[in-house]
């Protein structure tokens, strides 16, 4: 991608802070950063079987970034998570779930995450076509009154007869239920690894309290980066995380440990600075980084996934799982959008900061 595309989307203010920004609290060179031998060098040290190196290297070996250390993921269990109304209404024909494999295939992405029901009708089809990551657990939105608890779908066992790759599971840290849940993904993310397997973990935090005094820390960089240090914990081989907006999470709700050099030496206020704090508690990168794509907002869509993947380059991350703003539009609208966030990680030109 040339600077010249990029010029089309932001201010030249903007694109000048994000491609030519300098991390200084954490150097890159602290950090194990993305590359074609990067989880050989990571995980042939560690407890992780040849099967699990095989599961790993099938997703980063496919698709357009295949070879590079990067990963672009299709993910689609909003249908669940929000409801298939709300989730596909501005594009119906993903409530038939082969035309989210396909999404997947045509973008050239890594790999798709998707539910159980949808992976099993099509796993025959498609399971050697491109890899399966079978999200486990789910927040189902149809409880009266509403609750927010992730609760197992289904069994690793069967997502490893789907022919899945990995396994993808959410944990509420911060949550009444969050004990539980690390529980339940603990042992689960142990069968998946005995049985070849890879394991990725969607560390979001969750707590009413974490809204104080009208500012929402739930994407605080103190509170996601100790997620994302939780989740490398329980042997995530990846860990999915929202762009970090603020900090001070700790601090202002006055709770948990902190300390003063998390704030005013490890980062700052810059989006690259405050993504590489979360690159830092994945294990200094050891536990590769995949931001989430957010919501859909139309016309902003690109822009918003331009930014966030040269946010999660230059800060050191692995990549973006990136969904509604894809899906919920024209197909082929997908899969440019899916492809020019790709080649933000294909250009050589956009470095680590």
């Amino acid at each position: 991608m040339q600077q010249q595309t990029l010029t089309q989307h932001f201010p030249e203010n903007e694109l000048q802070d994000l491609l030519h920004h300098t991390c200084k609290a954490i150097p890159k060179e602290q950090l194990h950063l993305p590359g074609p031998t990067f989880f050989e060098n990571i995980f042939l040290p560690s407890n992780r079987s040849p099967q699990v190196l095989r599961s790993l290297g099938a997703i980063f070996r496919h698709g357009r970034l295949a070879g590079t250390g990067y990963a672009s993921i299709l993910p689609v269990d909003q249908d669940i998570e929000h409801s298939a109304g709300s989730a596909f209404a501005p594009n119906p024909i993903y409530f038939d779930p082969e035309n989210i494999l396909k999404l997947a295939v045509e973008g050239g992405c890594n790999a798709v995450t998707t539910t159980f029901g949808n992976l099993a009708l099509f796993s025959r089809t498609y399971a050697h076509k491109i890899p399966f990551i079978v999200k486990i657990n789910h927040n189902e939105l149809l409880s009266y009154p509403t609750k927010y608890d992730q609760v197992m779908f289904g069994s690793v066992r069967e997502a490893w007869n789907l022919g899945a790759a990995a396994v993808g599971a959410t944990i509420y840290f911060g949550s009444p239920e969050s004990s539980r849940q690390i529980v339940e993904v603990a042992q689960a993310f142990e069968e998946a690894h005995a049985l070849g397997m890879a394991t990725i973990l969607w560390c979001y935090t969750r707590n009413k309290a974490f809204v104080k005094d009208g500012k929402d820390y739930h994407t605080a960089a103190d509170l996601t980066g100790q997620a994302n240090h939780l989740g490398a914990t329980i042997q995530a081989d990846l860990v999915k995380q929202k762009l970090p907006e603020t900090n001070g999470g700790f601090t202002a709700i006055q709770f948990g440990k902190s300390h003063p050099a998390m704030y005013d030496q490890l980062t700052t206020t810059h989006p690259i600075d405050l993504c590489r704090y979360q690159v830092l508690n994945g294990y200094a990168g050891r536990i590769g980084l995949i931001n989430s794509g957010g919501e859909s907002q139309g016309e902003k869509d690109l822009t918003e996934a331009l930014r966030a993947a040269i946010i999660n380059k230059r800060a050191g991350g692995t990549g973006l799982i990136l969904g509604r703003k894809a899906f919920q539009r024209p197909f082929k609208e997908g899969v440019a959008l899916l492809q020019a966030v790709q080649d933000v990680y294909l250009d050589k030109e956009i470095t680590i900061a």
